[in-house]
Protein backbone atom coordinates (compact mmCIF):
# COMPACT_ATOMS: atom_id res chain seq x y z
CA UNK A 1 0.00 0.00 0.00
CA UNK A 2 2.97 2.37 0.65
CA UNK A 3 4.42 1.60 -2.53
CA UNK A 4 1.13 2.34 -4.41
CA UNK A 5 0.60 5.77 -2.87
CA UNK A 6 4.28 7.08 -3.62
CA UNK A 7 3.84 5.91 -7.20
CA UNK A 8 0.26 7.95 -7.55
CA UNK A 9 2.62 10.44 -5.50
CA UNK A 10 4.93 10.68 -8.63
CA UNK A 11 2.80 10.39 -11.51
CA UNK A 12 0.77 13.57 -9.82
CA UNK A 13 3.96 15.67 -9.73
CA UNK A 14 5.33 14.17 -13.21
CA UNK A 15 1.94 15.16 -15.05
CA UNK A 16 1.76 19.59 -14.70
CA UNK A 17 5.79 18.81 -15.95
CA UNK A 18 4.35 16.61 -19.10
CA UNK A 19 1.44 18.93 -19.53
CA UNK A 20 3.68 21.78 -20.25
CA UNK A 21 5.93 20.11 -23.36
CA UNK A 22 3.84 21.39 -26.08
CA UNK A 23 4.72 21.05 -30.29
CA UNK A 24 2.86 22.69 -32.57
CA UNK A 25 3.24 23.40 -36.57
CA UNK A 26 2.05 25.74 -38.93
CA UNK A 27 2.73 26.94 -42.24
CA UNK A 28 3.48 30.98 -43.55
CA UNK A 29 1.52 30.25 -46.44
CA UNK A 30 -1.53 27.93 -47.28
CA UNK A 31 -2.25 27.96 -50.85
CA UNK A 32 1.66 28.32 -53.26
CA UNK A 33 2.32 27.88 -56.84
CA UNK A 34 4.20 25.06 -58.61
CA UNK A 35 7.41 25.85 -58.21
CA UNK A 36 7.46 28.39 -55.59
CA UNK A 37 8.83 27.81 -51.88
CA UNK A 38 7.07 27.51 -48.49
CA UNK A 39 8.19 27.97 -45.26
CA UNK A 40 6.66 24.92 -42.69
CA UNK A 41 7.55 26.40 -38.86
CA UNK A 42 8.02 23.85 -36.28
CA UNK A 43 7.63 24.52 -32.75
CA UNK A 44 8.90 22.42 -29.66
CA UNK A 45 9.55 23.25 -25.89
CA UNK A 46 10.94 19.43 -25.76
CA UNK A 47 14.82 20.00 -24.79
CA UNK A 48 18.07 18.47 -27.54
CA UNK A 49 15.11 17.29 -29.84
CA UNK A 50 14.77 17.74 -33.64
CA UNK A 51 12.09 17.26 -36.17
CA UNK A 52 12.16 13.86 -38.32
CA UNK A 53 11.66 15.02 -42.26
CA UNK A 54 11.35 11.11 -43.07
CA UNK A 55 7.75 11.88 -44.24
CA UNK A 56 8.24 15.11 -46.01
CA UNK A 57 9.90 13.85 -48.44
CA UNK A 58 7.58 12.35 -50.91
CA UNK A 59 5.89 15.22 -52.40
CA UNK A 60 8.78 17.81 -50.98
CA UNK A 61 12.26 19.26 -51.27
CA UNK A 62 13.77 20.42 -48.06
CA UNK A 63 15.96 23.25 -49.32
CA UNK A 64 16.71 24.50 -46.07
CA UNK A 65 16.58 24.69 -42.21
CA UNK A 66 16.91 26.78 -39.76
CA UNK A 67 16.67 27.25 -35.84
CA UNK A 68 16.10 29.76 -33.58
CA UNK A 69 15.68 29.32 -29.10
CA UNK A 70 13.99 31.37 -26.70
CA UNK A 71 13.41 31.67 -23.30
CA UNK A 72 10.52 33.55 -21.31
CA UNK A 73 10.11 33.43 -17.52
CA UNK A 74 6.57 33.44 -16.20
CA UNK A 75 5.16 33.81 -12.64
CA UNK A 76 8.45 32.56 -11.42
CA UNK A 77 8.93 29.49 -13.81
CA UNK A 78 11.33 29.43 -16.42
CA UNK A 79 10.76 27.74 -20.13
CA UNK A 80 12.79 27.15 -23.34
CA UNK A 81 11.48 26.94 -26.86
CA UNK A 82 12.86 26.03 -30.07
CA UNK A 83 11.84 26.70 -33.49
CA UNK A 84 12.84 25.21 -36.84
CA UNK A 85 12.34 26.99 -39.79
CA UNK A 86 11.79 24.27 -43.10
CA UNK A 87 12.05 25.71 -46.39
CA UNK A 88 9.77 23.31 -48.34
CA UNK A 89 9.22 23.30 -52.10
CA UNK A 90 6.54 21.10 -53.45
CA UNK A 91 7.25 18.34 -56.03
CA UNK A 92 3.54 18.59 -57.56
CA UNK A 93 0.63 20.38 -57.99
CA UNK A 94 -2.82 19.68 -56.31
CA UNK A 95 -3.64 19.52 -53.04
CA UNK A 96 -0.96 18.13 -50.33
CA UNK A 97 -0.49 16.71 -47.19
CA UNK A 98 2.48 17.80 -44.70
CA UNK A 99 1.95 14.77 -42.28
CA UNK A 100 2.53 14.73 -38.73
CA UNK A 101 6.29 14.96 -37.79
CA UNK A 102 7.80 13.46 -34.77
CA UNK A 103 9.88 15.75 -32.17
CA UNK A 104 11.52 13.40 -29.09
CA UNK A 105 8.13 12.10 -27.85
CA UNK A 106 5.89 14.78 -29.34
CA UNK A 107 4.05 14.50 -33.00
CA UNK A 108 2.96 18.05 -34.50
CA UNK A 109 -0.66 17.86 -35.97
CA UNK A 110 -0.93 17.58 -40.03
CA UNK A 111 -1.38 20.43 -42.37
CA UNK A 112 -2.85 21.06 -45.65
CA UNK A 113 -1.19 22.92 -48.42
CA UNK A 114 -2.78 23.76 -51.79
CA UNK A 115 -0.18 24.31 -54.63
CA UNK A 116 -1.56 25.45 -58.21
CA UNK A 117 0.11 24.59 -61.37
CA UNK A 118 -0.04 28.50 -62.73
CA UNK A 119 2.82 31.43 -62.60
CA UNK A 120 2.74 32.96 -59.03
CA UNK A 121 0.19 35.82 -58.76
CA UNK A 122 3.49 38.45 -58.72
CA UNK A 123 4.97 37.37 -61.56
CA UNK A 124 1.64 37.05 -63.50
CA UNK A 125 0.30 40.59 -62.58
CA UNK A 126 4.02 42.39 -62.71
CA UNK A 127 4.19 40.85 -66.59
CA UNK A 128 8.07 41.11 -66.02
CA UNK A 129 8.59 37.04 -66.15
CA UNK A 130 6.44 34.29 -67.59
CA UNK A 131 6.52 31.10 -69.56
CA UNK A 132 4.32 29.62 -72.46
CA UNK A 133 4.67 26.00 -74.33
CA UNK A 134 3.08 25.85 -77.80
CA UNK A 135 2.72 22.24 -79.55
CA UNK A 136 2.33 21.70 -83.30
CA UNK A 137 -0.58 19.31 -82.98
CA UNK A 138 -3.55 19.40 -80.26
CA UNK A 139 -5.01 16.11 -81.56
CA UNK A 140 -1.83 13.85 -82.68
CA UNK A 141 -2.10 10.30 -83.54
CA UNK A 142 -0.22 7.65 -81.30
CA UNK A 143 3.45 7.60 -82.27
CA UNK A 144 3.06 11.02 -83.99
CA UNK A 145 6.37 12.89 -83.33
CA UNK A 146 4.87 16.22 -81.90
CA UNK A 147 6.91 19.16 -82.07
CA UNK A 148 7.09 20.98 -78.48
CA UNK A 149 8.61 24.93 -77.99
CA UNK A 150 9.04 25.94 -74.77
CA UNK A 151 10.04 29.82 -74.18
CA UNK A 152 11.07 32.13 -71.32
CA UNK A 153 9.67 36.37 -71.47
CA UNK A 154 11.97 38.31 -69.46
CA UNK A 155 11.91 42.15 -69.37
CA UNK A 156 14.33 42.38 -67.07
CA UNK A 157 18.12 41.06 -66.61
CA UNK A 158 18.28 37.51 -65.40
CA UNK A 159 21.65 36.48 -63.35
CA UNK A 160 20.80 32.49 -64.32
CA UNK A 161 18.13 30.30 -64.48
CA UNK A 162 17.36 26.98 -65.75
CA UNK A 163 14.23 26.03 -68.06
CA UNK A 164 12.72 22.83 -68.50
CA UNK A 165 9.45 20.34 -68.95
CA UNK A 166 8.54 17.56 -66.92
CA UNK A 167 7.90 14.24 -69.01
CA UNK A 168 4.12 13.47 -68.92
CA UNK A 169 2.87 9.75 -68.38
CA UNK A 170 2.14 7.64 -71.43
CA UNK A 171 4.39 9.54 -73.35
CA UNK A 172 8.27 10.21 -74.38
CA UNK A 173 9.25 13.38 -74.09
CA UNK A 174 13.25 14.54 -75.51
CA UNK A 175 15.05 17.69 -75.57
CA UNK A 176 16.37 18.89 -78.82
CA UNK A 177 19.14 21.25 -79.70
CA UNK A 178 20.11 23.94 -77.24
CA UNK A 179 18.31 27.81 -75.72
CA UNK A 180 17.63 29.99 -78.35
CA UNK A 181 17.66 33.88 -77.95
CA UNK A 182 15.83 35.87 -79.75
CA UNK A 183 14.01 39.45 -78.42
CA UNK A 184 10.06 40.39 -79.28
CA UNK A 185 7.32 43.72 -78.88
CA UNK A 186 4.21 42.93 -77.26
CA UNK A 187 2.37 45.09 -75.88
CA UNK A 188 5.17 48.02 -76.43
CA UNK A 189 7.15 46.09 -74.06
CA UNK A 190 10.79 44.84 -75.53
CA UNK A 191 11.30 41.42 -74.45
CA UNK A 192 14.24 38.65 -74.22
CA UNK A 193 12.88 35.27 -75.29
CA UNK A 194 14.84 32.00 -74.13
CA UNK A 195 13.13 29.15 -76.52
CA UNK A 196 13.99 25.82 -76.44
CA UNK A 197 12.54 22.91 -78.22
CA UNK A 198 11.38 19.69 -76.92
CA UNK A 199 10.18 16.10 -79.34
CA UNK A 200 6.72 14.79 -77.93
CA UNK A 201 5.90 11.04 -78.88
CA UNK A 202 2.49 9.28 -77.36
CA UNK A 203 2.34 6.02 -76.70
CA UNK A 204 -0.86 5.52 -75.97
CA UNK A 205 -4.77 7.05 -77.16
CA UNK A 206 -6.60 9.12 -75.22
CA UNK A 207 -6.17 12.71 -72.95
CA UNK A 208 -2.50 12.99 -72.48
CA UNK A 209 -1.68 16.29 -69.69
CA UNK A 210 1.78 18.32 -70.92
CA UNK A 211 2.87 19.86 -67.45
CA UNK A 212 3.44 23.30 -67.77
CA UNK A 213 6.76 24.54 -68.20
CA UNK A 214 9.16 25.59 -65.01
CA UNK A 215 11.59 28.63 -64.69
CA UNK A 216 13.55 28.91 -61.91
CA UNK A 217 16.31 31.29 -61.25
CA UNK A 218 17.45 34.36 -60.15
CA UNK A 219 17.68 38.63 -60.54
CA UNK A 220 20.39 40.78 -61.22
CA UNK A 221 18.69 44.02 -59.24
CA UNK A 222 16.46 45.34 -56.66
CA UNK A 223 13.44 44.92 -59.22
CA UNK A 224 12.84 41.49 -57.91
CA UNK A 225 12.15 42.54 -54.06
CA UNK A 226 9.33 44.18 -55.65
CA UNK A 227 7.95 41.32 -57.76
CA UNK A 228 8.26 38.65 -55.18
CA UNK A 229 8.19 41.03 -52.05
CA UNK A 230 10.76 40.93 -49.47
CA UNK A 231 14.85 40.66 -49.68
CA UNK A 232 14.64 37.66 -51.99
CA UNK A 233 16.13 37.68 -55.55
CA UNK A 234 14.75 34.19 -57.08
CA UNK A 235 12.44 34.05 -59.29
CA UNK A 236 10.20 30.62 -59.66
CA UNK A 237 7.56 30.49 -62.93
CA UNK A 238 5.21 27.89 -64.06
CA UNK A 239 3.17 28.03 -67.20
CA UNK A 240 -0.09 26.09 -67.38
CA UNK A 241 -0.43 23.07 -68.54
CA UNK A 242 -1.57 21.57 -71.70
CA UNK A 243 -4.22 19.07 -72.68
CA UNK A 244 -3.68 16.93 -76.07
CA UNK A 245 -6.46 14.51 -77.56
CA UNK A 246 -4.14 11.60 -79.03
CA UNK A 247 -5.98 9.66 -81.46
CA UNK A 248 -5.46 5.92 -82.33
CA UNK A 249 -4.06 4.43 -85.21
CA UNK A 250 -6.57 3.86 -87.80
CA UNK A 251 -8.09 0.80 -88.69
CA UNK A 252 -7.17 1.20 -92.50
CA UNK A 253 -3.80 2.82 -91.74
CA UNK A 254 -1.08 1.04 -94.16
CA UNK A 255 2.09 -0.52 -92.36
CA UNK A 256 4.23 0.39 -91.48
CA UNK A 257 2.52 3.26 -89.59
CA UNK A 258 4.22 6.57 -90.49
CA UNK A 259 1.92 9.69 -89.23
CA UNK A 260 3.55 12.53 -90.65
CA UNK A 261 2.51 16.02 -91.99
CA UNK A 262 4.52 15.37 -95.53
CA UNK A 263 7.00 13.15 -97.91
CA UNK A 264 8.63 13.70 -100.57
CA UNK A 265 10.91 11.75 -102.72
CA UNK A 266 13.26 13.22 -105.40
CA UNK A 267 16.37 11.72 -107.36
CA UNK A 268 19.42 14.07 -106.65
CA UNK A 269 22.24 12.63 -109.08
CA UNK A 270 21.23 10.05 -111.96
CA UNK A 271 24.10 9.76 -114.19
CA UNK A 272 23.01 10.25 -118.49
CA UNK A 273 24.88 7.20 -119.54
CA UNK A 274 26.07 4.40 -117.94
CA UNK A 275 29.17 1.67 -118.88
CA UNK A 276 29.78 -2.13 -118.03
CA UNK A 277 31.68 -2.82 -115.45
CA UNK A 278 31.91 0.55 -113.79
CA UNK A 279 29.66 1.98 -110.79
CA UNK A 280 27.79 5.18 -111.36
CA UNK A 281 25.79 6.63 -108.98
CA UNK A 282 22.28 7.33 -108.02
CA UNK A 283 20.79 9.53 -105.05
CA UNK A 284 17.40 9.95 -103.69
CA UNK A 285 16.24 12.70 -101.17
CA UNK A 286 13.20 11.81 -98.67
CA UNK A 287 12.38 14.83 -96.54
CA UNK A 288 9.56 14.31 -94.33
CA UNK A 289 7.87 16.72 -92.10
CA UNK A 290 6.96 15.62 -88.97
CA UNK A 291 9.28 13.09 -88.19
CA UNK A 292 12.39 11.98 -86.87
CA UNK A 293 15.38 9.21 -87.77
CA UNK A 294 14.20 7.22 -85.03
CA UNK A 295 10.51 6.92 -87.29
CA UNK A 296 11.63 6.41 -90.77
CA UNK A 297 11.50 2.89 -92.02
CA UNK A 298 14.37 1.52 -94.25
CA UNK A 299 14.63 2.66 -98.08
CA UNK A 300 14.56 0.08 -100.23
CA UNK A 301 17.28 -0.23 -102.42
CA UNK A 302 15.71 -0.82 -106.15
CA UNK A 303 16.46 -4.18 -107.94
CA UNK A 304 17.58 -3.70 -111.00
CA UNK A 305 17.53 -6.44 -113.77
CA UNK A 306 21.19 -6.42 -115.78
CA UNK A 307 23.27 -4.61 -113.12
CA UNK A 308 24.37 -5.07 -109.00
CA UNK A 309 23.23 -2.46 -106.70
CA UNK A 310 25.09 -1.33 -103.61
CA UNK A 311 23.64 0.87 -100.92
CA UNK A 312 25.47 3.08 -99.20
CA UNK A 313 25.28 3.51 -95.79
CA UNK A 314 21.96 6.72 -94.97
CA UNK A 315 22.73 10.24 -94.36
CA UNK A 316 20.41 12.36 -91.88
CA UNK A 317 19.68 15.56 -91.59
CA UNK A 318 17.54 16.66 -88.44
CA UNK A 319 15.82 20.27 -87.83
CA UNK A 320 12.87 22.00 -86.47
CA UNK A 321 11.05 24.45 -89.06
CA UNK A 322 8.47 26.13 -87.47
CA UNK A 323 8.49 24.43 -84.41
CA UNK A 324 7.85 21.27 -86.26
CA UNK A 325 10.39 18.46 -86.73
CA UNK A 326 11.79 17.61 -90.17
CA UNK A 327 14.37 15.01 -91.14
CA UNK A 328 16.38 15.01 -94.82
CA UNK A 329 17.34 11.68 -95.85
CA UNK A 330 19.70 10.97 -98.31
CA UNK A 331 20.61 7.37 -99.57
CA UNK A 332 23.29 6.71 -102.64
CA UNK A 333 23.37 3.60 -104.53
CA UNK A 334 26.13 2.51 -106.82
CA UNK A 335 24.77 0.57 -109.82
CA UNK A 336 27.40 -1.85 -112.01
CA UNK A 337 25.17 -2.71 -115.34
CA UNK A 338 26.65 -6.17 -116.90
CA UNK A 339 25.27 -6.01 -120.88
CA UNK A 340 25.33 -2.95 -122.88
CA UNK A 341 21.89 -1.84 -123.70
CA UNK A 342 19.47 0.24 -122.05
CA UNK A 343 18.88 -0.15 -118.54
CA UNK A 344 15.80 -0.28 -116.86
CA UNK A 345 15.84 1.49 -113.35
CA UNK A 346 12.80 1.07 -111.05
CA UNK A 347 11.47 4.03 -109.24
CA UNK A 348 11.05 3.56 -105.17
CA UNK A 349 8.00 4.04 -102.98
CA UNK A 350 7.32 4.61 -99.73
CA UNK A 351 3.36 4.68 -97.70
CA UNK A 352 3.26 7.41 -95.07
CA UNK A 353 -0.24 8.41 -93.06
CA UNK A 354 -1.41 12.30 -93.77
CA UNK A 355 -1.99 13.34 -90.26
CA UNK A 356 -3.54 16.31 -91.94
CA UNK A 357 -6.02 14.99 -94.20
CA UNK A 358 -6.05 11.31 -91.76
CA UNK A 359 -5.89 9.33 -95.51
CA UNK A 360 -3.16 6.98 -96.46
CA UNK A 361 -1.17 8.39 -98.92
CA UNK A 362 2.04 7.21 -100.93
CA UNK A 363 4.99 8.92 -102.15
CA UNK A 364 6.80 7.38 -105.53
CA UNK A 365 9.56 7.84 -107.89
CA UNK A 366 9.53 7.44 -111.58
CA UNK A 367 11.32 4.93 -113.17
CA UNK A 368 14.47 5.82 -115.04
CA UNK A 369 15.76 4.39 -118.77
CA UNK A 370 19.15 5.08 -119.22
CA UNK A 371 21.94 3.62 -121.90
CA UNK A 372 24.52 1.59 -121.87
CA UNK A 373 27.96 1.66 -123.52
CA UNK A 374 30.81 -0.80 -123.53
CA UNK A 375 33.39 -0.19 -120.35
CA UNK A 376 37.27 0.62 -121.16
CA UNK A 377 38.27 -1.95 -119.50
CA UNK A 378 36.08 -4.54 -121.82
CA UNK A 379 36.01 -4.88 -125.40
CA UNK A 380 32.61 -4.81 -127.18
CA UNK A 381 30.95 -7.78 -128.49
CA UNK A 382 30.51 -8.07 -132.50
CA UNK A 383 27.17 -7.99 -133.41
CA UNK A 384 26.16 -11.70 -134.65
CA UNK A 385 23.45 -10.85 -137.87
CA UNK A 386 20.73 -12.70 -138.66
CA UNK A 387 22.26 -16.32 -140.49
CA UNK A 388 25.96 -15.47 -140.03
CA UNK A 389 28.30 -17.91 -137.72
CA UNK A 390 29.59 -16.60 -134.82
CA UNK A 391 33.58 -15.79 -134.84
CA UNK A 392 35.60 -18.84 -135.95
CA UNK A 393 37.76 -21.01 -133.82
CA UNK A 394 39.49 -22.99 -135.96
CA UNK A 395 43.29 -22.38 -136.97
CA UNK A 396 43.71 -20.27 -140.26
CA UNK A 397 46.31 -21.40 -142.85
CA UNK A 398 49.21 -19.82 -141.39
CA UNK A 399 50.00 -22.50 -138.48
CA UNK A 400 48.77 -19.86 -135.19
CA UNK A 401 45.55 -20.85 -133.48
CA UNK A 402 43.60 -17.35 -133.69
CA UNK A 403 41.03 -16.13 -130.51
CA UNK A 404 38.23 -13.77 -131.56
CA UNK A 405 39.66 -10.59 -129.83
CA UNK A 406 42.95 -11.57 -128.37
CA UNK A 407 46.58 -11.80 -129.85
CA UNK A 408 47.30 -15.08 -131.57
CA UNK A 409 50.36 -17.59 -130.44
CA UNK A 410 52.38 -19.31 -132.68
CA UNK A 411 51.92 -22.71 -132.61
CA UNK A 412 55.00 -24.01 -132.20
CA UNK A 413 55.57 -22.49 -128.84
CA UNK A 414 52.29 -24.53 -127.48
CA UNK A 415 54.77 -27.72 -126.23
CA UNK A 416 56.96 -25.42 -124.45
CA UNK A 417 54.31 -23.66 -122.31
CA UNK A 418 52.18 -27.16 -122.14
CA UNK A 419 55.92 -28.83 -120.56
CA UNK A 420 55.92 -25.63 -118.08
CA UNK A 421 52.33 -26.32 -116.83
CA UNK A 422 53.14 -29.72 -115.69
CA UNK A 423 56.04 -28.96 -114.09
CA UNK A 424 54.37 -26.26 -111.91
CA UNK A 425 51.68 -28.95 -111.40
CA UNK A 426 54.06 -31.76 -110.12
CA UNK A 427 55.48 -28.95 -107.93
CA UNK A 428 52.16 -28.16 -106.55
CA UNK A 429 51.29 -31.73 -105.99
CA UNK A 430 54.56 -32.42 -103.95
CA UNK A 431 54.04 -29.53 -101.87
CA UNK A 432 50.20 -30.28 -100.91
CA UNK A 433 51.25 -34.06 -100.11
CA UNK A 434 53.88 -32.64 -97.63
CA UNK A 435 50.73 -30.65 -95.98
CA UNK A 436 48.34 -33.32 -96.01
CA UNK A 437 48.42 -34.84 -93.13
CA UNK A 438 47.99 -31.45 -90.96
CA UNK A 439 45.65 -30.15 -92.98
CA UNK A 440 43.55 -33.46 -92.68
CA UNK A 441 43.10 -32.20 -89.15
CA UNK A 442 42.84 -28.75 -89.53
CA UNK A 443 39.97 -29.26 -92.32
CA UNK A 444 38.64 -31.72 -89.92
CA UNK A 445 38.00 -29.65 -87.34
CA UNK A 446 37.05 -26.65 -89.55
CA UNK A 447 33.98 -28.93 -91.22
CA UNK A 448 32.70 -29.84 -87.46
CA UNK A 449 32.76 -25.97 -86.59
CA UNK A 450 30.75 -24.88 -90.04
CA UNK A 451 28.00 -27.71 -89.46
CA UNK A 452 27.14 -26.44 -86.17
CA UNK A 453 27.26 -23.14 -87.67
CA UNK A 454 26.60 -23.09 -91.23
CA UNK A 455 22.73 -22.13 -90.99
CA UNK A 456 23.41 -19.32 -88.83
CA UNK A 457 26.81 -17.69 -89.47
CA UNK A 458 25.11 -14.57 -90.93
CA UNK A 459 22.32 -11.77 -89.93
CA UNK A 460 18.99 -13.04 -90.87
CA UNK A 461 17.51 -9.55 -89.57
CA UNK A 462 17.83 -5.60 -89.85
CA UNK A 463 17.25 -2.50 -87.82
CA UNK A 464 13.84 -2.30 -90.45
CA UNK A 465 12.42 -5.99 -89.62
CA UNK A 466 13.41 -4.12 -85.88
CA UNK A 467 11.30 -1.04 -86.52
CA UNK A 468 8.45 -2.76 -87.83
CA UNK A 469 7.80 -5.79 -84.57
CA UNK A 470 8.67 -3.07 -82.45
CA UNK A 471 5.61 -1.32 -83.95
CA UNK A 472 3.26 -4.01 -85.01
CA UNK A 473 4.49 -7.18 -83.95
CA UNK A 474 4.56 -9.04 -80.66
CA UNK A 475 7.27 -10.18 -77.80
CA UNK A 476 7.90 -13.35 -79.84
CA UNK A 477 8.72 -11.77 -83.00
CA UNK A 478 10.79 -9.22 -81.16
CA UNK A 479 12.81 -11.68 -79.78
CA UNK A 480 13.36 -13.43 -83.49
CA UNK A 481 14.46 -10.20 -85.08
CA UNK A 482 16.58 -9.39 -82.25
CA UNK A 483 18.30 -12.59 -82.39
CA UNK A 484 18.61 -12.60 -85.94
CA UNK A 485 20.54 -9.37 -85.99
CA UNK A 486 23.45 -10.88 -84.34
CA UNK A 487 26.21 -13.01 -86.60
CA UNK A 488 25.69 -15.57 -86.07
CA UNK A 489 22.35 -15.89 -85.08
CA UNK A 490 21.72 -15.73 -81.14
CA UNK A 491 20.52 -19.00 -79.71
CA UNK A 492 18.14 -16.59 -77.49
CA UNK A 493 18.31 -13.78 -75.36
CA UNK A 494 20.75 -14.86 -72.46
CA UNK A 495 23.28 -15.50 -75.36
CA UNK A 496 21.91 -11.77 -77.08
CA UNK A 497 22.51 -10.11 -73.93
CA UNK A 498 26.22 -11.68 -73.77
CA UNK A 499 27.19 -10.59 -77.02
CA UNK A 500 25.94 -6.99 -76.68
CA UNK A 501 28.51 -4.44 -75.24
CA UNK A 502 26.45 -1.39 -74.60
CA UNK A 503 24.51 -1.43 -70.93
CA UNK A 504 21.40 0.12 -72.19
CA UNK A 505 20.68 -2.29 -74.97
CA UNK A 506 21.35 -5.04 -72.34
CA UNK A 507 19.20 -3.48 -70.07
CA UNK A 508 16.34 -2.70 -72.80
CA UNK A 509 16.83 -7.32 -73.42
CA UNK A 510 16.39 -7.38 -69.85
CA UNK A 511 12.71 -5.88 -69.66
CA UNK A 512 12.34 -7.78 -72.73
CA UNK A 513 12.72 -11.59 -71.05
CA UNK A 514 10.60 -10.37 -67.77
CA UNK A 515 7.71 -8.93 -69.95
CA UNK A 516 8.02 -12.58 -71.56
CA UNK A 517 8.35 -14.86 -68.79
CA UNK A 518 7.96 -12.91 -65.48
CA UNK A 519 5.63 -9.74 -64.44
CA UNK A 520 7.56 -7.03 -66.82
CA UNK A 521 5.31 -4.40 -68.29
CA UNK A 522 5.38 -4.81 -72.23
CA UNK A 523 4.71 -1.16 -72.45
CA UNK A 524 8.32 -0.42 -71.13
CA UNK A 525 9.72 -2.83 -72.97
CA UNK A 526 9.02 -1.74 -76.29
CA UNK A 527 10.03 1.95 -75.30
CA UNK A 528 13.61 0.88 -73.34
CA UNK A 529 13.96 -1.10 -77.12
CA UNK A 530 12.86 1.81 -79.42
CA UNK A 531 14.89 4.24 -77.55
CA UNK A 532 18.14 1.30 -77.22
CA UNK A 533 18.65 -0.16 -80.46
CA UNK A 534 18.10 3.63 -82.24
CA UNK A 535 21.32 3.45 -83.48
CA UNK A 536 21.33 -0.26 -84.55
CA UNK A 537 22.88 -2.90 -82.09
CA UNK A 538 26.72 -2.43 -80.45
CA UNK A 539 28.42 -5.40 -80.05
CA UNK A 540 31.42 -6.46 -77.89
CA UNK A 541 34.95 -7.44 -79.33
CA UNK A 542 35.62 -10.77 -79.76
CA UNK A 543 36.57 -12.25 -76.56
CA UNK A 544 40.76 -12.88 -76.06
CA UNK A 545 40.15 -15.93 -75.07
CA UNK A 546 39.83 -17.31 -78.66
CA UNK A 547 43.02 -17.28 -79.77
CA UNK A 548 43.21 -17.91 -83.80
CA UNK A 549 43.50 -20.32 -86.24
CA UNK A 550 47.76 -20.98 -86.22
CA UNK A 551 49.43 -19.89 -89.49
CA UNK A 552 51.12 -22.32 -91.28
CA UNK A 553 54.73 -22.83 -90.86
CA UNK A 554 57.09 -21.28 -92.41
CA UNK A 555 59.51 -23.96 -93.54
CA UNK A 556 56.44 -26.53 -93.97
CA UNK A 557 57.92 -30.46 -93.10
Amino acid sequence: MKHRAWLLLCLLLAWPLSSLAATRAWLEQSQVSLGQAVTLNVETDAVSATPDLTPLMRDFEVEGQSDSRSVQLVNGRMSSRTTFALTLRPRRAGTLTIPALQVGNERSVPLVLEVTATATASAASNGLVFVETEVDAARPYVQQSVGVTVRLFYATPLVSGQLDLDPPDGALLQRVGEIVQSSREIDGRRYNTAERRFLLVPERSGPLTLPGARFSGRGAGGWMDDLLGGNSREVNITGTPRVLQVRPQPADAGQPWLPVRDLRLRYTAVPEQMRTGEAATFAIETTVVGATQAQLPELPAPAVPGAQVFAEPPQYDETFVGGTPQVKLTRRYSIVPSTTGTLAVPGVAMAWWDVRAGANKRATLPDLTIPVVAGSGQAPRPPVRDGAAPASLSPPGDGVIALAGERRIPAHLWPWLAAGFALLWLATLVWGLSRGQRGTAVSRDRAAAAGSEASVSFATHTAADLKRVLDTGDLDDIEVVLCGMARPVAIDLDDLERRLAAPSQRAAVDLLRRARWADGDPAQARLALREAFRGGPQWQARDAGVADEPLPPLYPR
